[in-house]
């Protein structure tokens, strides 16, 4: 899915990785807090783990190599000496995203009960994924920050334009190339994509709030979601 932005957006500047001594506990923290000492494999996953949580709490602007490090426990010198920089870090933490939210959508399209409910279902997921971890979704749609030729991103990111080309393929009833798409193809991801990623923006940031004020009581984003699906759905779907 981030194909698309990706081909519109500069590659990302990386900075060169600092040199980082070899030292005895270099991977453990300072002697003036608390000591974690992890297996090498570990601690790359700890690191992982606690970029996720600072992201999600403090943002990207507060997501640093040192604010890493001090949610995990551990010295200055262990992120660098596993990521490389920053955009090392937050490309491998963007393809844990990906993956994750081709996991939701995936197991969302699998449990439609009908056709109309098997084509509304990855949208939902979409949106629910975004909601329930809305600075990992900032993260995997900031292509600036980013780096694609880190194989993890790039594997993840392909699959998600995968399975929004799949889905649209589906809908149409026609095999869909992705190395070769006609115009009318294009269009349909395009506006596929379109809708629930714009949908998705407004929501996080609290700009369908006026919308909503002026519908009946009760209607909830949710419905609102619901009534754009089914017209879009009902129309690919010619019932």
């Amino acid at each position: 899915m981030s194909k698309i932005v990706r081909r519109a957006a500069r590659p990302a500047a990386r900075s060169k990785p600092g040199r980082t001594a070899r030292t005895r506990g270099s991977e453990r923290a300072p002697a003036s807090g608390p000591e974690t000492p992890y297996h090498h494999g570990a601690l790359r996953d700890a690191l992982l783990q606690a970029a996720e949580r600072v992201l999600e709490r403090d943002g990207l602007v507060g997501l640093t190599l040192r604010a890493v490090a001090r949610e995990a426990g551990v010295s200055h010198a262990a992120p660098t000496h596993h990521f490389g920089d920053l955009t090392g870090l937050v490309s491998e933490l963007a393809a844990i995203g990906f993956r994750r939210f081709n996991a939701a959508m995936a197991s969302a399209r699998a449990g439609g009960a009908n056709p109309v409910e098997r084509a509304m279902a990855p949208a939902k997921a979409y949106v629910a994924y975004a909601q329930a971890h809305p600075g990992m979704y900032s993260l995997m749609f900031r292509a600036e920050r980013l780096d694609y030729s880190r194989p993890a991103l790039n594997e993840a990111s392909e699959a998600s334009f995968s399975a929004l080309t799949g889905a649209v393929a589906a809908e149409r009833h026609e095999q869909i190339s992705e190395r070769a798409l006609t115009l009318d193809q294009a269009a349909a991801i395009a506006r596929n994509w379109s809708l629930i990623h714009g949908f998705t923006t407004l929501l996080l940031d609290c700009r369908l709030a006026h919308i909503l004020e002026q519908l009946p009581a009760g209607t909830t984003a949710d419905t609102l979601l619901d009534a754009m699906l089914k017209l879009t759905v009902a129309r690919n779907l010619g019932s």
